[in-house]
């Protein structure tokens, strides 16, 4: 499982011109599930997610977590994090987890998450979606499950 996270001021998601989810201050989470995940993959990034110390405290050091702050999430997903464009020009997507495999694991980390005590909002599985956000810093950090970068 992949992750971009971005710490944001807000976000939002729109499709066909409407807007589904939006948020204020916290972390705009870009999710790309592979074939390979399960629910320890699950774990790792939504632990990952709810305790990364990416939000200044009082000194203006980054040592307080999207919990600490109050945050919320806005989570989307996108296969084409799990694009591989070493050879060619055309990314390959061979990695990505099929839709319903995608699904159940995208919704299992949005309940973990939830269950941790976060305020959670989703874009829209499978839909084009118009992503927005203003990120903050800017702060944006890639995580991976299988902790290849």
């Amino acid at each position: 499982m992949r992750a971009v996270v971005q710490r944001a001021v807000s976000g939002k998601v729109t499709v066909d011109r409407e807007v589904i989810s939006t948020i204020n201050k916290g972390l705009v989470v870009l999710v790309g599930v592979s074939i390979e995940d399960s629910d320890e993959d699950v774990n790792y990034i939504a632990d990952k997610i709810a305790n990364l110390r990416i939000f200044e405290d009082s000194n203006d050091k980054m040592n307080l977590s999207v919990r600490d702050v109050n945050g919320e999430i806005l989570l989307v997903s996108q296969f084409t994090l799990l694009g591989d464009a070493r050879k060619g020009r055309r990314p390959n997507y061979m990695n990505a987890a099929k839709p319903d495999d995608a699904l159940l694991y995208f919704n299992k980390l949005r309940n973990k998450l939830k269950e941790i005590g976060l305020d959670v909002k989703t874009g829209k599985f499978r839909a084009v979606m118009q992503v927005s956000l203003i990120n903050d810093g800017p702060v944006t950090i890639l995580l991976d499950s299988k902790r290849n970068f």
